[in-house]
């Protein structure tokens, strides 16, 4: 008995720790329901998803939501979003509800739906974008017309068990808690007006519940060394005959090969590391008061192009970084004393879509950091990043030994050529 609640004790603490996130310690994703009006036989709310993770959005096809109902609540219309299954209905005469079941799943409606059907920040194919990189684009809502429900703040029951697919598995919800009415403005600014009631759900990510194997991996190379080392082996699984095409396979040519399959399962590049993305880092140049590194983002799935992308890199010098060329860069500071990390993303209509495998599945960008000559070196894989996150999901690194090494001769040549400048400029100085 005593080895089964430790045993629970374990999965419970290590559950935990999988969702928390160091470089985004606050982020989540906040389900909010405001009751707007009471009804006859319930209720008028408004549910509103706010995705409060800085790096982390939520791609197509986008967000399912789901709940059980305390009691035998109906809804009986929905706008800016449906249910996916009505369920049996047979007990209502006349009007029938939209959606009867006691665990009701929803999913957002698509762009382009008639505008009777739409409501505020809704209609995006479920497409949540990073509070970082877009807090416009980080909010979705829809609202819902409850029946057979309380219609009071003391009868009210609220929903349990909250699911959440984005558009995977990986997100893990709370219960909801009645926190206070939410304020709204009115649109001239002059009045403040209030939900009767209010209840958030607060929904963490882990990658280790998402998926068994990374999604993506980091390979590396230098200017002072001519070894790229590439992503280890096996990262995101290991290669098969049923599980990727060869790069010059006919399959490739074949019609509608690039449309997505309902299962959302991938179409692989065959590759070593068998990882639907990797990312590369190379140490470019080195100058007196700068350095220069090229970072490549490669797409090897078939299948998926990578909307609204982000990159998080975790290095000590971006805490001076002089120039990114063609990303969008933003400093991600979770801790005030720590300046380490930055979150990279695509230019606007230039590159912030990363397309399918083939020859327009990447993108790339340098950047310009500027030397602390209090800590910058080139040796013991000092220039490479300590973690790299792709679209939320950290990405695996090679091993710290098999990092490009600076050879002992380019560093005695880089000693003798510094003791030979500073000897001629003692000697300038003398003979002055």
């Amino acid at each position: 008995m005593g080895f089964f609640v430790s045993a629970l004790f374990s999965l419970v603490i290590f559950s935990y720790a999988a969702a928390f996130d160091p470089l985004d310690p606050n982020g989540n994703i906040t389900i909010k329901w405001d009751i707007m009006s009471w009804t006859p036989d319930g209720y008028v709310a408004v549910v509103t998803l706010n995705n409060l993770q800085i790096y982390r959005h939520i791609m197509s096809p986008g967000w399912t939501l789901g709940w059980t109902w305390a009691r035998r609540e109906v809804i009986w219309s929905a706008v800016g979003a449906q249910a996916t299954e009505q369920g049996d209905c047979s007990r209502f005469k006349g009007n029938i509800p939209h959606c009867c079941k006691r665990n009701p799943t929803f999913v957002d409606l698509l762009p382009g739906v008639p505008y009777n059907q739409q409501f505020t920040n809704c209609c995006k194919g479920g497409v949540l974008g990073a509070w970082g990189q877009d807090p416009s684009a980080a909010v979705s809502a829809f609202q819902l017309s409850v029946g057979s429900a309380g219609t009071s703040n003391r009868t009210v029951r609220l929903p349990r068990n909250f699911t959440l697919l984005g558009p995977g598995p990986g997100y893990t919800c709370g219960r909801a808690r009645v926190v206070p009415p939410t304020i709204f403005l009115t649109p001239d600014r002059r009045r403040k007006t209030q939900a009767l009631m209010t209840w958030n759900v607060t929904c963490t990510y882990s990658q280790i519940l998402a998926r068994k194997y990374p999604s993506c991996c980091v390979s590396l190379s230098s200017f002072y060394n001519d070894t790229v080392i590439p992503c280890p082996p096996c990262t995101c699984g290991c290669q098969t005959k049923d599980n990727c095409v060869k790069s010059d396979s006919k399959i490739l040519s074949m019609v509608g090969v690039n449309t997505p399959k309902k299962d959302n399962k991938p179409l692989l590049q065959c590759t070593r590391h068998m990882c639907p993305v990797r990312v590369h880092w190379h140490v470019q140049r080195n100058y007196k008061d700068y350095w220069r590194v090229k970072v490549s983002i490669t797409n090897f799935n078939y299948r998926m192009n990578y909307t609204l992308w982000t990159l998080v890199v975790q290095h000590p010098n971006l805490n001076n970084v002089t120039q990114v060329f063609s990303f969008d860069y933003k400093p991600l500071v979770p801790y005030e004393s720590i300046n380490d990390t930055g979150m990279f993303y695509g230019l606007k209509f230039f590159n912030d879509q990363l397309m399918e495998a083939g020859p327009f599945g990447n993108v790339q960008s340098e950047m310009l950091l500027r030397k602390d000559k209090n800590t910058f070196t080139l040796k013991e894989g000092w220039a490479f990043p300590r973690k790299v996150y792709f679209n939320g999901d950290e990405c695996q690194l090679p091993p710290p030994d098999a990092y490009p090494f600076l050879p002992n001769s380019a560093y005695q040549n880089l000693l003798s050529f510094s003791t030979f400048i500073s000897s001629f400029i003692f000697f300038l100085i003398a003979i002055w």
